[in-house]
């Protein structure tokens, strides 16, 4: 069996590591030109049932331990006038329920258990059916490859998806502007703790996420059309912050601060979304895992159902036939992805309600009691 995997994301990446556990090799073909080539983000929490299971499947526990921060579950909640509605401090001996990792140290991770798996630089375009089945790989750089299996791995835009679905993502009518606190002074470290902080009012959300190296990652969330950002001169910092500064206009100083505390520039992001439940008929040597698949609202599930995706594709593919293999783990995943995606909507619609931060703390207490 040869399997192109399109994309080496956490999802990709993680498909190919348990694959290879299961005695089946992999190619992995990646559009960035090396590992170093961009930033791979801030952090994510891994659950135990998806993001650590998925781990514990590729053998790489051991190596999760020593780079998970479970006092990155910590957590400040606030509304916009600043006053602080829930802040909850984990002790040293918590136990691994969501611990944060830094993006770049998974990616690490499974990219050191892959030697030999990564092709750096090539930037999958199309891929067409060959007469005796499987497909061939097109590349940006004129290369071929052919593989009875391709697997999109390739989010957002992914370009394997057309081939099993008519699907495209929406935007959600959700932007981001996002800076970097690299060198955060001691005040304001213990203000924004050792996890996640979260400033919610209408339609507007302010978070830090401290990662390993005790920078914090700043985003800034508006409601705006979807070519607002193309109106935003990221070229000069100090006029993104005057942008910030009208929109927020009536938040905290200190909430406001945030901004100004942020060196080196702002990037922007959008927020675009698959249909809930987006479900295909199974096309033989061809399907999806992750944002490809099930593109959802980014409250922590994303990446933990792409790396689940990838170990169980991984585990029905080692087991028997190709493309029933496929079949059955595109029938689990549906049905999986589905009910985490219509979850992770309606988390996310409350993050932005007008009262956004009393329903917030109303889920996070009655969660607790339970």
């Amino acid at each position: 069996m040869s399997i192109g995997i399109i994309g080496g994301g956490p999802g990709g990446l993680t498909l190919a590591r348990v694959l290879r556990v299961n005695g089946v090799d992999a190619v992995v073909y990646e559009r960035d030109a090396s590992r170093a080539a961009r930033s791979q983000g801030g952090s994510l929490d891994l659950h135990p049932e998806t993001g650590q299971r998925a781990l514990r499947l590729a053998g790489l526990e051991a190596e999760f331990l020593a780079m998970a921060r479970p006092e990155g579950q910590d957590q400040r909640l606030l509304d916009q006038t600043g006053t602080v509605l829930l802040r909850q401090d984990v002790p040293d001996d918590v136990p691994m329920l969501r611990p944060e990792v830094d993006r770049a140290d998974l990616r690490d991770v499974l990219l050191d258990s892959l030697p030999g798996a990564v092709v750096w630089g090539r930037e999958f375009e199309q891929a067409t059916p060959l007469p005796d089945g499987g497909w061939r790989a097109h590349f940006a750089d004129g290369g071929t490859a052919d593989h009875d299996l391709i697997v999109g791995a390739d989010g957002v835009w992914s370009r394997v998806r057309p081939l099993v679905t008519e699907a495209r993502p929406r935007h959600s009518g959700v932007n981001y502007v996002e800076g970097v606190i690299p060198d955060p002074d001691p005040s304001l470290a213990a203000r924004l703790g050792r996890g996640s902080y979260m400033a919610l009012g209408e339609g507007q959300i302010v978070s830090t996420q401290r990662v390993r190296d005790g920078s914090y990652r700043v985003s800034f969330t508006v409601q705006t059309p979807e070519d607002w950002l193309s109106t935003v001169p990221f070229d000069d910092p100090a006029k993104v912050r005057a942008v910030l500064m009208d929109l927020f206009a009536g938040w905290a100083p200190e909430l406001l601060a945030l901004a100004d505390a942020c060196v080196g520039g702002f990037e922007g992001r959008s927020l675009h979304l698959l249909p809930v439940g987006v479900t295909w008929a199974s096309v033989p040597g061809v399907t999806l895992v992750g944002d490809a698949a099930h593109l959802m609202p980014p409250v922590g599930e994303g990446a933990n159902h792409a790396m689940l995706d990838g170990a169980e594709l991984a585990l029905a593919l080692a087991g028997g036939d190709q493309d029933e293999a496929v079949k059955q783990y595109e029938t689990a995943m549906f049905e999986r992805t589905a009910a985490v995606a219509r979850r992770t909507t309606k988390i996310f619609e409350m993050l932005l309600a007008p009262d956004g931060a009393q329903r917030l703390l109303a889920f996070f207490t009655g969660h607790a009691e339970k």
